[in-house]
């Protein structure tokens, strides 16, 4: 079967690029629906929001640092850039102007649209941890920017920057819920923004300890697991047998003491003190998950750092920290187009079987992106990893 795939791909595939290839696991009139919807090509003579896209895809996998440097390398394959979607060669000045003026929502959607289907394709991956639930990692990252020439994106006196609120699937580290805001919306107001899911388990740190917003999530029957801040007010009710030659020092059954937090949250919650044989520290976490073994408690909470090594990852290997353009509409824009790539590398490589990680995969695009093969081809026999790579963790993150 996996032969027979493979010679359909060479035939269906013979004559196109890589790069076309990828951007036919698209689903283009899905996309031709949202740029209709706001307009996106309404009075454009050149560059379509379909090859603004394909513009902008291209410079995320080919780790192009600026205008300029997109303009120059797609000008040095102007024989291939009709076959790449491309009606005429691509000016710099023009892509600023799409970027400065075609909706972000047109991306965002799509990038939306592009989650739900690699989600649904992720579905069955083991989490190793014997749950049936949904398991989501909620956290935020900052990216930093120059006060400047980014006015808009305010965060401090001095510095500007835009975070990142992400809603990690665990289950294949594919993003379920990104929203992008300026530095200063606390961690804490992303959970207004989320509809929890019944039955879901939702991962955070201490930043969210919001006893309110985690009774909303208790009342709409999700579950979290999160860390106890250092000046937490409650008392025991009950204590649970525990063993602690497996690190567990105590599960409790708590009540809060708190004047506001006990109004805001009146139900019982769980207590797990942990201490961690790796690193010798003890952390103590808040769930209102009553049933599942302490032992697997504390592993749904390191499973939290999914989150910061997709982060890292999405940081280091896509175009996020330098921006093509200044102005709200640019950066948002390129934040989900960069998106869209991450989850369009996972969807092809999930649909493809390919026995690669998302980091040898995008390794090996961003040099092979204008060669003609199909795509199987392209890749090595046996997976590699660079020396150069600091991250050893990220890859097995992601040698899913």
């Amino acid at each position: 079967m996996t032969l027979r795939i493979f010679l359909k791909g060479m035939i269906m595939n013979a004559g196109k690029t890589l790069f076309a290839q990828l951007m036919d696991f698209l689903p283009w009139s899905t996309f031709n629906r949202y740029v209709s919807h706001y307009g996106g090509d309404k009075g454009a003579r050149t560059l379509s929001c379909a090859e603004q896209f394909r513009v902008m895809a291209f410079a995320q996998l080919t780790y192009r640092e600026s205008l300029r440097d997109i303009e120059a390398s797609l000008s040095a394959q102007a024989s291939k850039l009709y076959h790449m979607g491309f009606r005429e060669p691509i000016r710099r000045s023009t892509l600023a102007d799409a970027n400065e003026s075609r909706d972000w929502r047109i991306y965002a959607d799509f990038a939306a649209r592009l989650i739900i289907q690699a989600r649904a394709l992720y579905a069955s991956e083991d989490l190793g941890l014997e749950l049936s639930n949904t398991v989501y990692a909620l956290d935020s990252t900052t990216i930093d920017l120059c006060l400047s020439v980014f006015p808009w994106a305010h965060f401090r006196k001095t510095k500007a920057a835009v975070k990142m609120h992400t809603l990690l699937d665990l289950r294949g580290s594919i993003p379920s819920f990104i929203h992008v805001s300026d530095g200063k919306l606390h961690d804490v107001h992303a959970l207004d923004l989320l509809t929890p899911e019944a039955g879901a388990i939702y991962v955070m740190d201490r930043g969210y300890v919001d006893f309110a917003r985690l009774y909303r999530v208790h009342l709409a029957g999700a579950f979290f697991v999160t860390r106890a801040k250092s000046n937490l007010k409650a008392h025991r009710v009950y204590s649970a047998p525990t063993e602690r030659s497996a690190g567990i020092l105590c599960d409790q059954t708590i009540a809060l003491d708190g004047f506001y937090s006990k109004q805001d949250y009146p139900t019982q919650l769980r207590r797990i003190r942990f201490n961690d044989p790796e690193t010798g520290k003890t952390l103590i976490f808040l769930t209102n998950q009553m049933i599942l073994p302490a032992a697997t408690i504390c592993a749904l909470y390191k499973s939290r750092w999914q989150v910061e090594l997709f982060f890292k990852w999405i940081k280091q290997h896509l175009r996020i920290k330098q921006f093509f353009g200044t102005s709200e509409n640019a950066v948002k824009t390129q934040i989900w187009i960069a998106v869209s790539v991450y989850v369009l590398v996972a969807i092809v490589r999930k649909k493809l079987n390919l026995n690669v990680s998302l980091y040898t995969l995008l390794q090996v695009l961003s040099l092979t992106l204008f060669e003609k093969m199909p795509l199987q081809q392209a890749l090595p026999g046996d997976e590699y990893t660079s020396d150069n790579d600091s991250i050893g963790n990220q890859l097995n993150l992601f040698s899913i």
